[in-house]
């Protein structure tokens, strides 16, 4: 049976190191960093990562602000309010928590938060650097997972890796940073012929399909890292992950669970990226 990696322990361990830093910088500078959030519309789960997003800040002792604005919210509204926010010299980063209402252009919203406060890490110039291996952040779920493979002690050089999946969010960027961690990378999506068949060469598997239960027993090589970056419901509507980990963890040498994995690492990792900015903005590096 595979050991599971206990995402809450190393987000634990992770945000104590950033509170350490946040101290040392508050010595320096006399300030700490802060974070601003948008959000547009009721969108449940939105709101509850919203909520943790707060919370988390408030763990390690950074500001933050949220901003609620209604569904309706046109494009212009949106941009004046990202606009007036990004001005301000105690905000170190901003995001605007995604999926946004169908009638607001993503890419546009993207491109108006400044890359260096882009703690997302969605700006087409963050996206550049990630891909030459030049960065000031990282995508906080791909980074999560780097994060969790470093602490368990799991080396990716000269491993098969597999990423499941090929957003802008996730899976592209997972994929990068396997590569410059020296993995040969294979990257899956729903036109793959023989699915099981690439998952099967994998030392690592990660998917990120958000698809309850997706990747089976059958599909995993035995003793295989599995992360699995899912967040679904199960028919029962209990909260799952891509993979079907009762069966899973019997030939894993080592997966991630869900709740209690991947999850709690992205909030963690945004936290990371806006102390990194706070300290590139007020040249305090480590």
């Amino acid at each position: 049976m595979g050991k599971i990696i206990d995402g809450k322990l190393i987000s634990r361990d992770t945000r104590e190191k950033i509170a350490e830093r946040r101290a040392a910088l508050y010595e320096k500078t006399g300030k700490v960093p802060g974070l601003a959030v948008v959000i547009v519309g009721d969108d449940p789960a939105s709101k509850v990562y919203v909520r943790n997003k707060k919370k988390g800040c408030e763990e390690v002792g950074f500001y933050s602000e949220v901003h609620e604005m209604p569904a309706d919210t046109t494009m212009e509204e949106l941009t004046e309010k990202i606009l007036s926010i990004v001005s301000r010299d105690e905000i170190n980063g901003i995001l605007v928590q995604l999926p946004l209402p169908s009638h607001l252009d993503e890419r546009r919203v993207i491109d108006i938060i400044p890359p260096e406060k882009d703690v997302d890490a969605f700006h087409p110039v963050n996206t550049g650097k990630i891909m030459i291996g030049n960065y000031c952040f990282l995508p906080c779920t791909p980074a999560g997972v780097m994060k969790m493979l470093e602490y368990e002690g799991i080396d990716v050089t000269g491993k098969e890796c597999v990423v499941v999946g090929r957003s802008n969010i996730v899976g592209k960027p997972m994929a990068m940073l396997l590569l410059q961690a020296n993995g040969t990378v294979t990257v899956c999506h729903s036109r793959t012929r023989n699915l099981p068949e690439v998952t099967r060469r994998a030392d690592i598997l990660v998917s990120a399909v958000g698809r309850p239960k997706f990747i089976t027993a059958d599909m995993v090589k035995e003793g295989a890292v599995v992360i699995d970056v899912g967040m679904n419901r199960d028919e029962s509507g209990k909260l799952c992950g891509d993979v079907d980990f009762d069966n899973v963890i019997e030939k894993a040498s080592a997966i991630t669970p869900v709740p209690g994995g991947v999850g709690v690492m992205t909030i963690t990792m945004l936290l990371e990226n806006t102390l990194r900015a706070a300290e590139a903005q007020w040249k305090c590096g480590k």
